[in-house]
């Protein structure tokens, strides 16, 4: 060590007497509110409940991800609500497939909360799932927390789409990371409502990759595109692709206007694509024309039901 370095810690390390002092404390943490990741208003109640922070009011690793990709869904979902509200004074938001309610507890949190006193109520945020005890938790912290105009339903798709406890028209609906065939249920409900705006992140999507793999050897005699789902890895990742594909025409079949981009970066999550539909009146005058004839070109007609209506 040298001289000058010993000299420089020798006041900070003894006392007058040179006997050794207690190193200073160091500075306490900032609370919660004041963690740069979470946003102005937040509830830190809210964000342990979801265990996005945790009890002492941390964040770690995973629930930082987390978080950030539910801030990045609101900005996107924010001025769609923006718009609704500016156009009739309300809104009403359905979240299918809600598990937990990660989204729409955030989107109550920072959107809804402050407009208890608007004269139109201020807009109803409701959760749909199927899984008995994530309605009941979700119901049990929304009454905790006095978010009186969020409402959590034990419903199916179909029966979704009847209830008497749901409108008959719906502004915005929302499916964060739905697996599988449920994202195409949350689009089914959506034209249902007629919902003006449509928000997916899809995932898992296996339907298509299955049919593909079902069909393969008939799909080598008929096109030489057969190639591109060869081999089990192709085929997963193109069947997922094409799956969006489809959505998309379907959506545009119905006058929904897209757009298509990435959510978060893709080092936080490979289910990553976002489709955001704007209801229009000017269906695309060929999006259902396309849609068969890749259906028929990939030898996937038994997904017609499903994709073409």
């Amino acid at each position: 060590m040298s001289e000058t370095h010993a000299k420089g810690r020798h006041p900070a390390a003894r006392g007058r007497t040179g006997k050794s002092q207690p190193s200073p404390a160091a500075a306490p943490s900032p609370p919660p509110a004041q963690l740069p990741d979470i946003r102005p208003g937040q509830s830190i109640e809210l964000l342990k409940e979801l265990h996005i922070l945790t009890r002492d009011g941390k964040l770690n690793q995973d629930s930082r991800r987390k978080l950030k990709q539910v801030y990045h869904l609101y900005n996107f979902i924010e001025p769609l609500l923006e718009e609704v509200v500016s156009a009739r004074g309300d809104v009403t938001l359905v979240d299918h497939g809600a598990g937990k309610s990660y989204l729409g507890f955030i989107l109550y949190d920072l959107f809804l909360k402050g407009r208890e006193d608007a004269q139109s109520g201020g807009g109803h945020i409701y959760g749909i799932e199927t899984r008995d005890e994530l309605v009941a938790k979700s119901r049990e912290l929304a009454a905790r927390l006095g978010f009186a105009r969020m409402s959590f339903l034990n419903l199916s798709v179909e029966d979704s789409i009847e209830s008497p406890e749901l409108p008959e028209h719906i502004d915005v609906v929302t499916a964060l990371h739905a697996c599988n065939t449920a994202t195409d249920d949350a689009i089914r409900f959506a034209l249902h409502k007629r919902a003006r705006f449509i928000v997916l992140v899809p995932c898992c999507q296996a339907e298509v990759a299955a049919a593909l793999r079902r069909h393969k050897n008939e799909s080598f005699a008929k096109t030489p595109l057969s190639e591109i789902w060869r081999h089990p890895i192709h085929t997963r990742e193109f069947g997922s692709q094409l799956t969006n594909v489809l959505r998309c025409l379907l959506l545009e079949s119905h006058g929904y206007q897209l757009t298509v981009t990435e959510l978060v970066g893709w080092e936080h999550s490979m289910k990553n694509e976002l489709i955001i539909a704007r209801a229009t009146d000017q269906p695309r005058g060929n999006a259902q024309q396309r849609l068969a004839q890749i259906l028929a070109e990939l030898n996937l007609e038994e997904l017609r039901g499903r994709f073409a209506y």
